[in-house]
């Protein structure tokens, strides 16, 4: 059966349920400094950005201008809300040890919050040395730009066409997409919306799976799909 040449995981919404927690603390923060937001508008438009990128969006949006502490001051938040509640997803630890191919983490969140999260959860062990912050790649570009895919996909020695990446957000797909790569796309984290499989389909995914009982049939399928076409 055809493998693949690296599997890549994001790490937020997908290997742990974390988004929709940076999501409450975000959006509290962004209602206080005078733009009123939910969690869910968060989840559903900016899932997968940094608060930066979030915070540069919404300024140019509303001409609100946002003080620069208030990034640091979500780092500080989240990461403290992170320590205490964060979970792993359901089913998460039997899907990635099933993959037999490399396998890497692809993520905008720094390493040093992905260890920790990960160490949380008991997930570390699947990836220690190969974990991908785009904050630390040579360019420092974050998704939706395709740097840290292709970094990953060079040091580990991967053909970016024969890598599937999974993903919960249009900005991961969009960059994983960019980077040359096959997507699958992933719902089931908390905060998931109606259309969530629709958009990522539409950002480039190849299919969308929500349960990770999913993953080990949706990858053999597609790869021999691949050797096939």
């Amino acid at each position: 059966m055809p493998q693949p040449d690296l599997v890549i995981f994001d790490c937020d919404g997908v290997l742990v349920d974390s988004e929709i927690i940076a999501a409450r603390v975000e959006a509290e923060l962004l209602t206080l400094s005078g733009y009123e937001i939910s969690a869910e508008e968060i989840a559903e438009t900016y899932a997968g950005l940094t608060f930066k990128d979030i915070l540069m969006r919404v300024e140019e949006k509303s001409n609100i201008p946002f003080q620069v502490s208030l990034i640091d001051r979500a780092e500080e938040l989240v990461d403290r809300k992170l320590r205490s509640d964060v979970r792993a997803i359901e089913g998460v630890r039997e899907a990635v040890a099933s993959v037999t191919a490399q396998r890497c983490i692809c993520s905008n969140s720094r390493s040093e919050r992905i260890e920790f999260m990960l160490e949380k959860v008991h997930l570390l062990p699947f990836f220690a040395g190969r974990i991908f912050s785009a904050m630390e790649t040579p360019t420092g570009k974050t998704k939706p730009a395709p740097d840290v895919f292709l970094l990953a996909a060079e040091k580990l020695r991967a053909n970016p066409a024969n890598t599937f990446v999974i993903e919960d957000s249009v900005h991961g797909v969009t960059g994983a997409r960019s980077a040359g790569m096959r997507v699958i796309g992933f719902t089931g984290a908390a905060h998931s919306y109606p259309g969530h499989a629709d958009a990522l389909t539409e950002a480039g995914a190849e299919t969308v799976i929500r349960r990770w009982a999913e993953l080990s049939g949706t990858l053999a399928a597609l790869s021999e799909w691949s050797a096939d076409a």
